[in-house]
């Protein structure tokens, strides 16, 4: 029997020793003393350190276990010892070539009959735990950042961002896409988008777009799209697949709004446009009062002519003033669009009774009848600026009367406000016709036979107006006369002098 006994104690001993934890006993006797009485076969495997030199002391536990780990060690193990109680530690251990091993310790106290307690457990190597446990917390901290950046990028990105499902439906739009299309993630979640922003006209673009981006076709189109108010926006749309384990599982889409370069670009083709008009215009308009001139010139100098000089001399000086007119058109257009607006206090009444004064060269100007209201407080403005729009307003007026008529009447009525200046400026001229009213404020435009003028003078008053930040409308019928309604800020805050 006993021989059965040592055989069944020794095949016991084989798997403890076989097992793949360190098998423990540790002892603390009445007199306080303690220390570990049993160590399984597999400690030098597990731990690294020879067990006989852990159970004869020589190898205390503090010079084994990891320095920032002890205190909290230490701590914790004596409060189980003095409360015997379940003890369960993990930590970092030096094997005996001072290599760091992460272990994890649990035992369970027994209270023995000569006063002795034991601890009896196991010691587990948790390094390829604590390894994966690493990478996985390195993985989600990465994971975090991405997602915190992603999210950071789609919300505060200025361009307007939209994320679809597989089937075209929204699930997600930042803060720039409801600014620039004005609807909420609330009213568009779930919806198909097309409903929301396509325009009717485009409706089968906008679902090719959708096949196109789910076919895992990156996508690039310049296109309109509507705001919630149903105003056009020009866009550059980037759309690009999701995949997720080689299947499309939605699209992200980008908008960029080019509505503000697309306008810049329409400007820019309008003043090309003008640009070449302008030189044409120029050279021709320079060239025909000079060639008149040269050709009177040569006419005088003929021999035998007889015709009377004087009157080759009032044609010259007419072509010359013409010539000057022009010139001076030309060089208030340039001044017009490079000069800064300067501001500074108008003096209506000033400016408006110098201007006729000044035009009063002009056949016709001394049968004017002009009549004069100005009303409000001081206004502030670019003088030069409000003199070009009344001298070029003035000398139409002058040029456009209606030549039977002996009286050309002009109503100036300017109301000012601490806000702005209304001005109407009102005439009896020939009036403008339907057709040639849309074109009036165009580079070179004469919408009248009886014209010699450079085609430059309501250009040159519209963007004056449009300068000075205010609003220019006409109204005009043939036959009676043309009104002109002007309203400007009043810049009081930014007067100069």
């Amino acid at each position: 029997m006993n021989t059965e006994k040592r055989i069944q104690t020794l095949s016991m001993q084989q798997i403890i020793d076989n097992l793949p934890v360190v098998v423990f006993e540790y002892t603390v006797k009445p007199d306080g003393s303690r220390d570990f009485t049993y160590l399984s076969a597999s400690c030098e495997k597990i731990l690294g350190i020879k067990r006989e030199l852990l159970l004869s002391g020589s190898y205390p536990m503090k010079v084994f276990i990891h320095t920032d780990d002890w205190t909290e060690f230490e701590q914790q193990f004596d409060r189980v010892i003095a409360e015997v109680t379940q003890f369960k530690w993990e930590g970092r251990v030096f094997n005996a070539n001072g290599e760091t091993i992460w272990i994890e310790a649990s035992c369970e106290p027994v209270q023995l009959p000569d006063g002795r307690i034991t601890w009896s457990g196991v010691i587990s190597d948790i390094g390829e735990r604590k390894e994966l446990e690493h990478k996985k917390h390195e993985a989600d901290t990465r994971y975090r950042e991405a997602a915190t950046l992603f999210s950071e990028l789609f919300n505060n990105s200025p361009m307007a961002i939209v994320l679809l499902d597989s089937e075209g439906n929204v699930k997600q739009v930042n803060r720039g896409f409801e600014l620039l299309f004005g609807y909420t993630i609330t009213e568009l979640r779930g919806n198909s988008l097309n409903q929301f922003i396509v325009p009717q006209e485009l409706e089968s673009e906008g679902n090719d777009l959708n096949s196109l981006i789910s076919a895992e076709q990156v996508v690039k189109i310049e296109t309109t799209r509507l705001r919630r108010d149903d105003e056009s926006v020009s866009v550059i749309i980037y759309g690009l697949p999701i995949h997720l384990e080689d299947k499309t599982i939605g699209i992200f889409g980008v908008y960029v709004d080019i509505t503000d370069q697309k306008k810049i670009e329409e400007e820019l083709k309008i003043r090309n446009s003008e640009l070449d008009n302008f030189v044409y215009k120029v050279s021709h308009d320079l060239r025909a009062p000079l060639s008149s001139v040269l050709g009177l010139v040569n006419l005088a100098k003929m021999p035998g002519n007889d015709d009377n000089l004087s009157e080759y001399v009032k044609i010259i000086g007419d072509k010359v003033r013409q010539l000057d007119h022009f010139i001076s058109d030309v060089l208030s257009h340039s001044k017009n669009l490079k000069m800064d607006v300067k501001t500074g206090a108008i003096d209506f009444d000033s400016i408006i009774r110098k201007t006729f004064q000044d035009l009063n060269y002009m056949h016709g100007a001394d049968h004017v009848d002009l009549n004069l209201q100005i009303t409000g407080p001081v206004f502030y403005s670019d003088p030069w600026r409000i003199g070009e729009i009344f001298r070029n307003l003035i000398s139409n007026a002058i040029k456009y009367r209606k030549i039977r008529d002996e009286v050309c009447s002009v109503s100036i009525r300017v109301a000012v406000t601490t806000d702005a200046a209304s001005i109407e400026f009102k005439d009896n001229g020939i009036g403008i016709s339907p057709e040639n009213l849309s074109r009036i404020f165009e580079m070179f435009y004469r919408a009248s036979e009886q014209s010699e003028g450079s085609g430059l003078g309501l250009y040159i008053v519209r963007n004056a107006v449009e300068k000075l930040g205010g609003q220019l409308t006409v109204a005009s019928k043939p036959g009676a006369g043309t009104t002109f309604q002007i309203t400007l800020p009043n810049k009081a805050d930014h007067s100069l002098y």
